[in-house]
């Protein structure tokens, strides 16, 4: 009879132990997923203000290459006059 109670004993503390240990594993499996999603999160936010910054200065190279060249005008009167 003792015997039967020190085996469900036994039973139920392995139970006990896989569970812990299943539950500690989903825990780390989270936070290794938490932790890659913040860091795709950082890097798409780094790209996408790479990207901006990248937008912005060719804008400006090329407004200021129409300031230059056309004087604000487009296209330019200079190369329009056909008949002169």
């Amino acid at each position: 009879m003792a015997w039967r109670q020190l085996f469900l004993i036994s039973c139920l503390s392995a139970v006990v132990l896989l569970s812990t240990e299943k539950r500690l594993k989903l825990q780390a499996d989270e936070l290794w997923r938490e932790h890659h999603e913040e860091q795709r999160s950082e890097f798409e936010n780094f790209v996408e203000e790479q990207n901006d910054e990248h937008e912005e200065r060719s804008r400006e190279a090329i407004e200021q290459w129409r300031q230059w060249h056309n004087d604000g005008l487009y296209p330019s009167y200079l190369y329009n006059r056909h008949h002169i």
